[in-house]
């Protein structure tokens, strides 16, 4: 493959947009989706001028057809698609409800399998596809049923997905975050603390390598499997957490 491009969904922050930035770095022509306007916004202003900025809403189809659209006229094709849009929303036996579980199975396993579906015209024969799940999805956490279960949803389809485009030499791998600084993560702990900063500074303490990851050490990670370095992978989860959920 000559000219590598990537489509990276939720790439408006956080991982994503690490991944943006170094993906481009490394001579990528990127394209990165995000949902709210202030984030979109944000990313066009800081990411560099030929990384196109769209926003989409990963639970709508139409959404994803345009985005597909406007893609495949930019880039003719994609040598990366980053399937990392996804929403976390911390939920118990007691205080789930319905429009909250539809939300989170709507982006995190329909919008993800979707957009697969979707981008896989464009999709260049060896090309490399990296769902973000998290290490949730086999671990247990407090509230997290539900999100877990959609990312394990996910999970779950990974080796299939990957035997289904083999022939084509397309890769599939998962990518598992532990607790990443993102501003996910912090809205996602200020729903459940009053105090943010100290619950993300315990939970650091608790982690074998003393810190919790920032948007970078994943990205990293991304970049290798989208990699001709990565180029034997295919159909693996690789944990990024440093140590988290080995000890007893």
């Amino acid at each position: 493959m000559s000219a590598r491009t990537a489509l990276i969904t939720g790439g408006t922050s956080g991982i994503g947009k690490a991944t943006a930035e170094i993906l481009h770095n490394r001579g990528y022509r990127v394209a990165v989706t995000g949902q709210r306007p202030e984030s979109v916004a944000r990313a066009r202003e800081e990411l560099p001028d030929d990384v196109l900025v769209l926003r989409a809403d990963a639970r709508s189809l139409a959404d994803t057809d345009t985005v597909v659209s406007e893609v495949g006229a930019r880039f003719g094709s994609l040598t990366t698609l980053f399937l990392n849009a996804g929403v976390s929303r911390p939920m118990t036996l007691d205080t789930g409800d319905e429009a909250g579980y539809d939300e989170v199975f709507a982006v995190n396993t329909k919008g993800v399998f979707f957009t697969l579906v979707k981008a896989l015209p464009l999709l260049s024969d060896g090309a490399s596809v990296i769902v973000t799940v998290g290490i949730g999805a086999t671990r247990s956490l407090t509230g997290n049923s539900v999100t877990a279960g959609s990312h394990a949803a996910m999970l779950g389809m990974i080796p299939t997905l990957a035997l289904e485009l083999a022939p084509r030499g397309i890769r599939v791998n998962a990518v598992s975050p532990g607790f990443t600084d993102t501003p996910m993560t912090r809205t996602s702990l200020r729903a459940q603390s009053d105090d943010v900063a100290a619950t993300m500074a315990a939970m650091a303490e608790k982690n074998p390598l003393g810190r919790l990851a920032v948007p970078e050490d994943i990205a990293g990670t991304v970049a290798f499997l989208a990699s001709d370095d990565a180029a034997y992978i295919t159909g693996q989860e690789l944990v990024v957490s440093g140590g988290a959920g080995m000890t007893l």
